[in-house]
C-alpha cells in the first residue's frame, strides 16, 4: 500500500521502522513539530522525525492539523490509499479520516475498548491490569472509539513502563504489517467496540506521581513500576524531594504509621504502607543518579521512626 504516516514518540518510530522494511511505502511522514527538552532546554527533533529523515522521506511539522488547508491539499496530491496513525498527539478532523481509500488506521497501545486515551501503558501497570497488548483500529472522529480490525495480547507480571512500551510497539509493529496485508486482500473484519465496557488513561503529569502512603503496599509498587521512567514515583523526605525507582510488597502487617520507617538496612528501606510494609530497594537523591538502597544509605542517613511523606 501506498501510506502516510502519523506519529511522535519512540513508540511510533519503532512502529514506522516496521513500515519501512515492509512491501508497503511511505510517501509521506507528519509528526509534532520540535520542541526544546531536558535542563539544557535544546531543541529536539522527534523519534519519528529522525526515523524518517534517516529513509529520506520527506517530513512535515504542523502546530496544528486540524482546519490545516495546506496540510490537507499535500495529503491530497500524495493520495495515499491508506493513513497510518501512532501515538501523533493531535486529534485528525473529518476530511482528514475520509481522504484514504482504506481510510485511517491506529495503532493503540491497549486492549481496546480499554485504556482508550494518552497513557494507557502506564495505566494498564498502575491500574493491575494482568493482560494489556496493541490494537489496529479504523479511525472514527471519537477519541479511540473506532472499529477495531486486529488485536494481539500480552501479560503485564512484573514489567515497568519502559520494557513494557518496548514490547508493545514491537507487537504493534508486526500487527500492524498484518493487518495492512489482510486489508488489502479483504480479509480483515471490522468490529465494533462494546461502549460499556470502555475505560480512559489520560494525561499524565509529574504531580501524579506522588506516592501515597496510606494506600497497599501492590498499588505503590505498581505506581513505581508503572512511571518508570516517566514521571517517576516520589516522596517528599526531610524537605527534599526523592523518587523511587524499585521495592517490592512484604506480607507483614503493622500498626505504625503510613510513611513511618521501620528499618533502613542493605537489605532495602522498609516502610509502613496501608497497615503492610514496602521495601524500598531502589532510590534517588535529587540531581543524583539512581541507586541500590545500599549505596545510598551510605551518604545518606534513613533512621528508623522518619517519615517518608
Amino acid at each position: 500500500m501506498k501510506t502516510v504516516f502519523m506519529g511522535t514518540p519512540d513508540f511510533a518510530s519503532v512502529i514506522l521502522e516496521y513500515l519501512y522494511n515492509s512491501e508497503n511505502s511511505v510517501e509521506l511522514v507528519i509528526t509534532q513539530p520540535d520542541r526544546a527538552k531536558n535542563r539544557g532546554k535544546k531543541v529536539t527533533p522527534t523519534p519519528v522525525k529522525e526515523t524518517a529523515l534517516k529513509h529520506g522521506t520527506e517530513v512535515l511539522q504542523p502546530e496544528k492539523i486540524r482546519g490545516n488547508l495546506e496540510i490537507y491539499e499535500r495529503l491530497k496530491t500524495v493520495a495515499p490509499d491508506i493513513i497510518i496513525v501512532a501515538a501523533y498527539g493531535q486529534i485528525l478532523p473529518k476530511e482528514i479520516l475520509e481522504l484514504p481509500e482504506f481510510g485511517c488506521v491506529n495503532v493503540h497501545a491497549s486492549l481496546l475498548p480499554r485504556l482508550r486515551g494518552a497513557s494507557p501503558i502506564q495505566q494498564a501497570i498502575v491500574r493491575g491490569e494482568k493482560v494489556t497488548g496493541v490494537t489496529i483500529m479504523q479511525m472514527s472522529q471519537g477519541l479511540d472509539t473506532g472499529d477495531m480490525l486486529a488485536k494481539a495480547q500480552t501479560e503485564i507480571g512484573n514489567l515497568n513502563a519502559s520494557s513494557l512500551h518496548d514490547r508493545l510497539a514491537e507487537m504493534g509493529g508486526r500487527l500492524l504489517i498484518e493487518t495492512l496485508e489482510g486489508m488489502k486482500k479483504g480479509e480483515v473484519n471490522a468490529v465494533p467496540q462494546e461502549e460499556s465496557e470502555a475505560t480512559y488513561a489520560g494525561l499524565i503529569t509529574k504531580k501524579d506521581g506522588k506516592i501515597d502512603f496510606s494506600k497497599s503496599p501492590e498499588e505503590i509498587e505498581r505506581l513505581i513500576r508503572g512511571f518508570d521512567p516517566w514521571p517517576g514515583a516520589f516522596c517528599m523526605y526531610r524537605g527534599e524531594q526523592i523518587k523511587i525507582w524499585k521495592a517490592f510488597p512484604e506480607d507483614e502487617k503493622t500498626s505504625m504509621p503510613a510513611g513511618c520507617v521501620i528499618e533502613a538496612s542493605e537489605k532495602g528501606i522498609r516502610v509502613s504502607c496501608g497497615g503492610r510494609i514496602l521495601n524500598i530497594k531502589e532510590m534517588q537523591a535529587p540531581g543524583k543518579k539512581r541507586l541500590d538502597v545500599s549505596d545510598y544509605l551510605r551518604g545518606h542517613s534513613v533512621p528508623a521512626g522518619s517519615f517518608f511523606e
